[in-house]
């Protein structure tokens, strides 16, 4: 166990393709506390919250040859986070077919938003945190997290319009301040 402390996320991953149990077992020590934190933001319900944890590790496991064999060079880190954003908003789906509501369990942006916008320039950052939350949180899904349209509307639990219209007016605002 010892060698794998010692690598970092991407050489964990080549490890876990070759099916290293060790290396799995390190990446999710290192990666689950800060995927949790992630997808508690995102939705109130810890159930919901474990069984995208649970499924996503999984996809890790099974994908980990497809990330590893990639030619492009990427985060594992991101990797990670992209299965588990996926599998959040499938859920989320699944549960808008069984007609609850996804938009319920939402949270607010939190201190990881704060401390994003501090790492941006200030101009930046100050012209981020005067947009309202709900144009945030469209951008944080769409540009940060990398989610489509449609993802991001059953993410936020409003119709896709909404969403465009959303992220319209988010930029017309950043580009007024910015310019």
């Amino acid at each position: 166990m010892g060698a794998v402390t010692s690598m970092d996320e991407e050489q964990l991953v080549r490890r876990i393709a070759r099916g290293d149990r060790d290396a799995f077992d390190e990446l999710y020590r290192r990666t689950s506390p800060w995927l949790a934190v992630r997808l508690r933001r995102r939705c109130r319900d810890d159930e919901l919250v474990a069984e995208v944890m649970q499924e996503t590790y999984l996809a890790v496991w099974r994908a980990a040859a497809a990330f590893a064999g990639a030619a492009v060079a990427g985060s594992a880190v991101g990797w990670v986070w992209t299965i588990a954003a996926r599998r959040l908003v499938d859920a989320l789906r699944k549960r808008a077919r069984e007609a609850q509501l996804p938009h319920a369990a939402l949270t607010a942006p939190t201190a990881e938003d704060e401390a994003l916008m501090a790492e941006l320039s200030d101009t930046m950052g100050a012209a981020l945190c005067r947009l309202a939350p709900e144009l945030r949180q469209v951008l944080q899904a769409m540009v940060l997290d990398g989610l489509t349209v449609r993802e991001t509307a059953i993410l936020l639990g409003v119709p896709e319009g909404t969403v465009k219209t959303r992220a319209r007016r988010a930029r017309i605002a950043l580009r007024e301040v910015l310019s």
